[in-house]
């Protein structure tokens, strides 16, 4: 009977111990740029990549375009519309950015008063700049464009504390800042299936990435580009684990359990 009971226990307890360590997740597969970490003290290692903004304007954008410094007061007032009427204008929501942009029709173009239509299609913010500032010269002198992109929109899903869609107001960030502002992965993300899908020509293409690896900082890949989606993957053990493992409720169940056993061979003696 002793024998019996004894196994029972032993039983019970490495149900236990083998519940709880499936339901952890090892901690390698939690870890951004692995090789990087296995460097020794004082050594370092390059990853080459490219900084430069190369996003190209694509119809449906829309652009923040402000005239300034110019002595034909009128002229850059009639330019800018409610711009210049008062600062309380400034863009401070998704409706003011709408309203108040210039977006690119079906052709890629935009229409500025005087200049007429303008094609931008497939030009860099500031390679649109300049042609704008070209153009706007002919009609009026002394004059400075300030042309930036004004949906810059990320939207990150999946493994994340925060999935959603997030505005960006600058002009570059990477996977690693995108996934910041989602609060960072939970312990169930997938870091080394990283799927991002990007806008193209022809449709959308999907990207697989590894942040588990330093050589993410090279990829072409690790600076974002406008209407970017990021979706993490979930580990497998998500799918029949726990998102936060009931230690307390399963540590309860045993000890009654053993509590029981111990009560019904006690009766049995």
């Amino acid at each position: 009977m002793k024998n019996t009971a004894k196994t029972l226990k032993t039983g019970l307890a490495a149900l236990l111990f083998a519940i709880a360590f499936a339901s952890c997740v090892p901690q390698k597969k939690m870890l951004y740029l692995k090789e990087a970490q296995m460097l020794a003290e004082n050594q370092s290692i390059e990853y080459v990549n490219d900084r430069s903004v190369n996003y190209k304007l694509q119809p449906g954008d829309n652009l923040y375009i402000r005239f300034i410094n110019t002595m034909d007061e009128r002229n850059a007032a009639g330019l800018n519309g409610e711009y210049s009427n008062s600062r309380s204008n400034y863009m401070s929501s998704d409706a003011s950015i709408y309203l108040q942009s210039y977006t690119l029709d079906e052709q890629g173009c935009i229409e500025l008063p005087l200049t007429g239509k303008i094609e931008l299609k497939n030009l860099t913010v500031d390679q649109a700049k300049e042609l704008l500032q070209t153009e706007v010269n002919k009609f009026i002198n002394q004059t400075t464009l300030i042309v930036k992109l004004s949906n810059f929109n990320l939207t990150v899903l999946g493994e994340v504390s925060r999935p959603g869609m997030y505005k960006v107001y600058q002009s570059q960030i990477n996977l690693f800042e995108a996934v910041a502002m989602a609060g960072n992965m939970t312990n169930f993300a997938k870091n080394s299936e990283v799927k991002i899908i990007r806008q193209t020509d022809n449709g959308s293409e999907i990207v697989t990435v590894d942040m588990g690896s330093a050589d993410i900082l090279s990829s072409p890949y690790y600076y974002l580009k406008p209407n970017d989606i990021i979706y993490v993957e979930p580990l497998k053990i998500k799918s029949w684990g726990f998102t936060a493992f009931p230690y307390s409720t399963v540590i309860s169940i045993v000890t009654l359990g053993l509590t029981m056993l111990a009560l019904y061979l006690n009766n049995k003696k």
